[in-house]
């Protein structure tokens, strides 16, 4: 907090101002002047917003091929998101671990050099837990890892190591590897502790239980491409790498894909006791008319009214309307 001024202080420095003694754009010069801009040789300031924001920008892409991956692989409902990305020391990021702790060292070939990808402990026993055939609820209290649940992780992490290629291929084509998984973080020591590094984290739901995952990757490992983590040259790669034939690519895949169609005849409502008394040649009587147009949907939305009949020796439906729904 400043110096607080005292009632005689104050009516001296209006009276300066008054007479002119005190010219207020000269004192505005000489701060502008004498601006000094804070600098910590402590913790130099390696990674722009502009870098940290581009790295945001490859893991979000990273997070939904994890997302997609979990969901496949637990058979549960995963979503994963970036929550933030920062520059900190080595030694920050490894004091606030806390064991047992689930780090797997990854060599990020061809880069020199390793990251480290750390998962939050409740988020293993419960990825652990739904492999083995569980509810995906983890546990309570906090335990060392078993042999076999060691392996249970390490097989998953070999997933996301290799998940890192194509977030990255803009940037630098990767072959990374997975080193190991340790659980003890006093035995990691990749870096030394005063090293600058980039740390993601994101946010990782599966079920109804939320967990972090951090992503430490020192600067020493990624300073060869410094100048190609900017949003600019990132975009513009993806430009060049789809390129104008693009489009067309996407609609001929859209034209291959398969989506079910059904004709509706019609509905109606029967009790339980009539549905079980039911008999050959019994008649169901429907809500539609024998020359009504039938309600054509595809998937679950209604999108055509067509009339039924017979093509080339095969059931088929003649569409005569096409519904459109407010939002086309």
């Amino acid at each position: 907090m400043g110096e607080v001024l005292s009632q005689s202080e104050i009516d001296d420095l209006f009276k300066a101002l008054n007479t002119g003694e005190l010219n207020v754009t000269e004192m505005q010069d000489t701060k502008e002047q004498r601006g000094v801009k804070l600098y910590d040789f402590a913790r130099p300031s390696k990674f722009s917003k502009e870098q940290l924001r581009t790295l945001e920008i490859i893991f979000e892409s990273y997070s939904r091929l994890i997302s997609t991956y979990l969901s496949g692989h637990l058979r549960s409902r995963v979503s994963v998101e970036v929550m933030n990305s920062e520059a900190v020391t080595y030694s920050e990021f490894a004091n606030a671990l806390i064991n047992p702790v689930i780090l797997a060292v990854t060599d990020f070939r061809p880069l020199k050099g390793s990251i480290l990808m750390e998962l939050s402990p409740n988020m293993g026993y419960t990825i652990i837990d739904r492999v083995l055939g569980g509810s995906g609820q983890g546990l309570e209290k906090i335990r060392e890892f078993t042999d076999i649940e060691r392996v249970i992780l390490e097989k998953m992490f070999l997933q996301f190591v290799q998940l890192l290629t194509e977030p990255w291929e803009n940037v630098v084509d990767l072959d990374p590897m997975l080193e190991k998984i340790e659980t003890n973080s006093q035995v990691v020591q990749i870096i030394s502790p005063n090293e600058i590094i980039a740390l993601v984290t994101l946010n990782i739901k599966i079920g109804n239980v939320a967990g972090m995952m951090n992503i430490c990757i020192p600067h020493l490992v990624i300073e060869s491409i410094m100048d190609k983590l900017n949003t600019k040259y990132w975009f513009s790669q993806k430009e060049q790498e789809l390129g104008p034939s693009y489009e067309e690519y996407i609609q001929k895949m859209i034209e291959k894909s398969r989506i079910p169609i059904k004709a509706v005849l019609g509905k109606t409502h029967v009790t339980v006791r009539e549905f079980l008394e039911l008999q050959r040649d019994d008649i169901v009587r429907l809500d539609k008319d024998i020359d009504s147009d039938l309600d054509v949907y595809v998937g679950n939305i209604l999108k055509f009214s067509g009339t039924p009949g017979e093509y080339k020796n095969k059931v088929a439906i003649k569409i005569n309307h096409v519904i459109k729904r407010e939002d086309e």
